[in-house]
């Protein structure tokens, strides 16, 4: 048993608990004060109880990469919508999400950042991130490519300034101009610089690593193809030890052995699940706005209308761990390190894990691996 020494308000029994090290099969979780106190297994402590039913205890999701859902946008500026959105996925299990952007022009992405700079600091999200407009244009997927430009540093400054240390992450291609100096700025921000939406060599990719990015935007899509003689940006993220890769676990943008090959060659320090979802996650079909580009959402797959390209996702962080236990051979250890654990650890927050001292954030889900019951802060959601 692993305690922290706070008080007791209600103790979770009867379950499986998803531990970062192994699994409790009949495991127990004290709760207090909106922090879990302790973890244990067997006979659970003295005080008030309650039975889960055999449920499977796992920490609540952590998103890091989710542009909606609940038929609504982060790019709203109505704070309505914004937290209709974060709501939409906290009812399936994501307790802790980055606001995602896509590309507009710079002082109109200013002016959405700093819509969202006050929903920050008020908790609806934990934090912002900037995919776009610093892309490439040859991979800029659902993003518009007019609008694409090189990160120069007048430009990140203003989007940094607009969002007064909410701006968590931002995605960068490599290969343009001044993105190594952009990526040593982010950095000395205390912002995470990530790298995406690229058509990079290897040689391109490795001086942005070196000057300290360290996450790769959705690993595979939007980049330039792995090749056994020009590794790119896939061969180069995912075999350096410094850099976490995002994965999208809608067996659509990638297959499961993809997702199987890259979970296990980056390991539980290096994997982060993600949604790249719309305003569509837990909505359906239909023709959304991504960013002034028309999306049509047909079998809950999203692409840009009149093409093929995908334009993010209608997943959930709950279907994204299902995916990944029952179709990607994850275990539910690994499953839950990377939908949760790794998520937290980027962000620096105190979550992600079943563990004493750590927010009381978590999900009962059901045989199914379905979300039952959403724990917030020690709190259960009602909405």
């Amino acid at each position: 048993m692993s305690t922290w020494g706070g008080p007791v308000d209600v103790t979770l029994t009867n379950g499986r608990v998803v531990t970062p090290d192994r699994v409790l099969e009949n495991g127990w979780v004290s709760v207090g004060d909106g922090r879990i106190v302790a973890v244990g297994e067997g006979a659970p402590p003295d005080g008030p109880t309650t039975d889960v039913g055999g449920g499977t205890i796992v920490p609540g999701f952590v998103d890091i990469h989710c542009h909606g859902g609940g038929g609504d946008a982060f790019t709203s500026k109505d704070p309505q919508k914004v937290r209709k959105a974060a709501a939409a996925h906290r009812r399936h299990g994501t307790t802790t999400l980055l606001a995602s952007l896509v590309s507009r022009p710079v002082p109109e992405l200013a002016d959405q950042v700093s819509a969202l700079a006050e929903l920050v600091q008020e908790g609806v999200v934990a934090g912002i991130h900037l995919e776009g407009p610093f892309l490439s244009a040859a991979r800029c997927g659902a993003h518009d490519p007019a609008i694409l430009c090189p990160p120069e540093q007048t430009a990140v400054t203003k989007l940094l300034d607009a969002g007064k240390g909410t701006v968590r992450m931002i995605t960068i291609a490599p290969e343009l101009e001044g993105a190594v100096s952009a990526v040593r700025q982010l950095v000395d921000a205390g912002v995470l610089a990530a790298i995406g939406h690229t058509d990079a060599t290897e040689a391109q990719v490795r001086p942005a690593v070196d000057a300290g990015a360290t996450v790769a935007t959705h690993l595979f899509n939007g980049m330039r193809p792995l090749h056994h003689r020009e590794p790119g940006p896939i061969g180069a993220l995912l075999d350096d030890d410094r850099v976490t890769v995002e994965l999208i676990c809608d067996l659509v943008h990638l297959h499961p052995t993809a997702v199987r090959l890259a979970a296990r060659h980056a390991g539980l320090k290096r994997t982060v699940l993600i949604t790249d979802a719309i305003a569509a996650a837990g909505v359906g079909d239909g023709v959304y706005d991504v960013g002034g580009l028309e999306v049509r959402v047909v079998d809950g797959v999203p692409t840009l209308a009149g093409g093929a390209a995908l334009a993010g996702s209608t997943l959930t962080m709950d279907m994204a761990f299902r995916n990944a236990v029952n179709s990607c051979g994850l275990s539910l250890v690994e499953a839950a390190y990377a939908t949760a654990t790794r998520g937290a650890e980027l962000l620096g927050v105190d979550t992600g894990k079943l563990q004493p001292g750590c927010a009381a954030d978590l999900v009962v889900l059901d045989a199914e691996l379905k979300p039952r019951d959403v724990m917030v802060k020690g709190e259960w959601v009602k909405d």
